[in-house]
């Protein structure tokens, strides 16, 4: 079954001063000498403190764990050649966007030049997870059903609760941030495949767009590859959090599948009944109260969470990520489970301290990804994940 849903994940890591962790603007030096190691895997962002790693098509979450590894410790190795260090989170506590310059690039000229401060001020970072379906109508049917546990995915994933040096009182700031951009956000219901494709072309035809990556919906049908892309994450504290995300992704969309198959498919709501809960979980994170639509009921979000690891349950061993659907499991019952808790926890711990914020965005980013005398070649070739 694994080998059907397979994954794809996408990666906007900041690169901060290792001392300071401060944003800094060195990505072209960490790409230049990541190029003989990844290729096209790695690349820049519309700003400079930001390197994003793309990774292969894989089977399952076993091929993931072990690629997403490799690949961040070997980032990490690169960017620590120039005094910098990763960071894996949706904001950055201290930074300002209007530091930040601009990536020298012509994409990135056109973007600043349509968006102006909308694009000027996007310091966010982002995880997609890409899980191929293929079958285009049932992958319409699916993204249209996958709309309503966004929220619920979001909670997850929240960890950007400071934006320019404050506090915001939200679990995902940049969530807010990124909703100026235009064709963003929660998507309606799609008819069909044809229907989407029209989309695309009439804005294309038009000259809105060139290419249908410019619809940044929080989840969409890629446009060039057969995939649900789910775009609506921070990026996670910790890369247990990233692949434990990633498994229920997949699971979600394997389960959907089976469901539909059966003709037991779950209903799709309209967009306006899920934002509801979008908002909450921007709020809130995992401590928001969820409106169970279907069931015409309030739930919390842990338990609505529990819900849905209860209803893919059955899919899991035979995509065999049953480890990484547990480790969500146990977030869960923590009371500190995602990043924005964790930044929080930190800040009020320390009084405010914003560095000692930063110093735990970077202690997270590396934990359990590899151990520290691995090699470079160990990491590139080795078959088996690091997990030290």
């Amino acid at each position: 079954m694994a080998t059907r849903f397979t994954l794809g994940i996408e990666e906007e890591f900041q690169l901060v001063d290792a001392q300071t962790g401060q944003l800094c603007s060195y990505v072209p030096s960490v790409l230049q000498k990541g190029v003989p190691h990844f290729g096209e895997k790695i690349k820049p962002e519309m700003l400079q403190p930001t390197i994003e790693f793309i990774s292969d098509v894989m089977p399952d979450i076993t091929a993931a764990r072990t690629e997403l590894c490799n690949a961040r410790t070997l980032l990490s190795r690169l960017a620590q050649e120039e005094g910098l260090a990763l960071v894996s989170a949706g904001t950055s506590p201290g930074a300002l966007w209007w530091d930040q310059p601009r990536t020298d690039h012509p994409r990135y000229q056109e973007l600043e030049e349509e968006y102006q401060d909308v694009g000027r001020s996007v310091l966010i970072f982002g995880l997609h997870v890409h899980v191929g379906l293929d079958d285009k109508e049932q992958l319409i049917q699916v993204f249209n059903q996958v709309r309503t546990w966004l929220p619920h995915l979001l909670a997850l994933s929240s960890n950007s609760p400071f934006w320019y040096k404050r506090m915001t009182g939200l679990k995902s700031y940049r969530s807010v941030v990124w909703k100026r951009f235009p064709r963003s956000g929660m998507p309606e219901i799609l008819p069909s495949w044809a229907a989407f494709e029209r989309y695309v072309q009439d804005l294309v035809a038009l000259g809105s767009i060139d290419n249908g990556k410019k619809i940044w919906w929080d989840v969409r049908p890629h446009a060039f590859f057969q995939t649900i892309e789910f775009r609506i994450f921070d990026m996670p504290g910790t890369i247990d959090d990233t692949l434990g995300i990633a498994a229920l992704c997949q699971a979600l969309v394997a389960k959907l599948v089976q469901l539909n198959t059966q003709g037991k498919g779950k209903p799709a709501f309209s967009r306006d009944y899920i934002e509801e809960n979008k908002w909450r979980a921007m709020r809130y994170g995992l401590d928001a109260e969820v409106l169970d639509f279907e069931g015409h009921r309030r739930l919390s979000m842990r338990d609505a969470l529990r819900e849905l690891l209860d209803l893919v349950d059955d899919v899991v061993d035979e995509l065999g990520s049953r480890r990484d659907i547990n480790y969500i499991r146990r977030l869960l019952d923590d009371p500190c489970g995602t990043g924005a808790d964790r930044q929080i926890a930190r800040y009020r711990e320390s009084g405010g301290d914003m560095q000692q914020v930063q110093r735990l965005l970077i202690e997270q980013t590396m934990r359990g990804v590899a151990p520290d005398n691995a090699s470079k070649a160990e990491i590139l070739h080795s078959p088996l994940p690091f997990t030290g």
